[in-house]
């Protein structure tokens, strides 16, 4: 028998459902379409930063944009109170509806589970312990040890070291395009869930394979889908 599946997830949007947060800014005076606007930018600056050799703290950036949107004066509370009401949002989150079955399959499969977010792990322990499923993960590795965000090469390269195996033996599992492509450079076997039967942006290395759910995720990585 060969080695089990080291699975790599990214956590947010991928494992965590982020559409509470667009309640939390509308609670504080803010459109709650503006939710996806921020948290687009907050992934845009953190790239910038790694692009130029920074490795930025994701709710240090997170927190500033809100603190600049804030700035305009059109809220419904001080700017102190309402960063703390949108990023505490974070600490709630539940998993989408396909995870903890999928989470707990790949474990009965004997499958190495892992995760690799741009943000801290500490979002990610909470998370998977509200959902019961934190003791299927062996590890919760977050880019603030790796030296770069993602997609930079360094960050599945120390997925790999943190897993004591080689970047081709990692399959990186996520719902953004941009993750798949850095990961595809660095190597390893990529899996795009698109829950939202989007078209894959073409300027983008394709993944090896695309799924609409996490539930067809153990089939897949499991000899009846190998």
């Amino acid at each position: 028998m060969g080695d089990p599946p080291v699975i790599v997830f990214d956590v947010n949007e991928t494992l965590s459902d982020l559409s509470p947060l667009g309640r939390r800014f509308s609670e504080i005076g803010l459109s709650a379409d503006e939710a996806q606007l921020w948290f687009a930018a907050l992934l845009r600056d953190g790239f910038a930063l790694a692009a130029s050799g920074d490795n930025g703290s994701f709710s240090a950036i997170g927190e500033d944009l809100l603190r600049v949107r804030l700035a305009r004066g059109d809220a419904a509370m001080g700017a102190d109170a309402a960063v703390a009401h949108v990023l505490e949002g974070f600490r709630e989150l539940e998993p989408h509806r396909d995870v903890v079955a999928a989470v707990k399959a790949l474990r009965r499969h004997g499958c190495r589970l892992v995760t690799l977010s741009n943000g801290s792990t500490a979002v990610a322990e909470g998370l998977f312990a509200r959902a019961g499923i934190l003791d299927d993960f062996e590890a919760l590795l977050s880019v603030e040890d790796a030296g770069a965000w993602k997609p930079a090469r360094v960050a599945y390269e120390y997925a790999a070291r943190a897993c004591q195996v080689e970047t081709e033996q990692l399959t990186l599992v996520a719902v953004h395009p941009w993750d798949i492509h850095g990961a595809n450079a660095a190597g390893l076997r990529t899996v795009w869930i698109n829950r939202a039967d989007e078209r894959y942006p073409g300027y983008f290395s394709a993944p090896i394979r695309t799924l609409r759910s996490l539930a067809e995720l153990p089939d897949v990585l499991t000899s009846r889908g190998r």
